[in-house]
Order: C-alpha cells, then sequence, then structure tokens
C-alpha cells in the first residue's frame, strides 16, 4: 500500500532537548490520534558535517544543537490533507505553535511531502 510522509530536520539546542522531546510525544499523541499511521522523533547520533552538505549544513546547525530527524506517516496525501486539518484545530497545540514558546528556530526548519517510491 503506497504511503505518504512529512519529513523534517530540526536543529535543537542541547539544552533545550529534554524540551522539545516533551512537546514532541505531546504532538505525537496528537497526530496520531487524528489518524497518522506512525509518528518518530530521532535524535542525531552519527551525524558529521560533510565538506559540502550534511544534517548540521542542511540546518546551520551550531555550536550547542543537535539535529533531530523525524517523520510522519499517513496513508495517502489525501489522508495527510485531511489529519493535518484536524491537528491544526486541536486545542492541545495550541500553546506549541507560539514562535516565542517553541524550543527551537522554527526558521532553519526544513520540511516537505514526499511519496513512498520504494517500500520493501
Amino acid at each position: 500500500m503506497p504511503q505518504y510522509v512529512d519529513g523534517f530536520v530540526v536543529p535543537v539546542p542541547s539544552r533545550k532537548l529534554k524540551e522539545y522531546l516533551g512537546m514532541a510525544r505531546k504532538a505525537g499523541r496528537v497526530w496520531l490520534d487524528h489518524g497518522a499511521i506512525d509518528y518518530r522523533e530521532c535524535v542525531a547520533d552519527d551525524v558529521k558535517k560533510g565538506k559540502w552538505t550534511s544534517f548540521p549544513r542542511s540546518v546551520k546547525l551550531k555550536r550547542g544543537e543537535t539535529v533531530i530527524f523525524s517523520w510522519i506517516v499517513y496513508k495517502s496525501r489525501t489522508h495527510r490533507d485531511q489529519v493535518i486539518a484536524k491537528v491544526m484545530k486541536d486545542p492541545r497545540l495550541a500553546k506549541m505553535m507560539d514562535p516565542k514558546a517553541m524550543p527551537f528556530d522554527g526558521k532553519r526548519m526544513i520540511y516537505g511531502g514526499f511519496k513512498t517510491a520504494v517500500a520493501l
């Protein structure tokens, strides 16, 4: 069955990692409650700064920050759009959506939607 994935790469200050992961747990619950199939947040473990490209370069990683790589899985693009519409209206996210309350620089977050091309 084809699936659709939203992917994210986020720079998070290491001192705010615990706060970010707490926020991610709450957000993940909201996405899953509204129908997402899977929700993952992963902390960089083996991500070296490349000469030309890399995860750290992609988000202009600063000293004292770490990279978060995350994704949300849906049944299809249509399903994703339906889930997102519900998520954005969910009052549990209201406080988290305030840029001043975010424990990371949202301007350096990279995100996008992807059609699954290979699934084994």
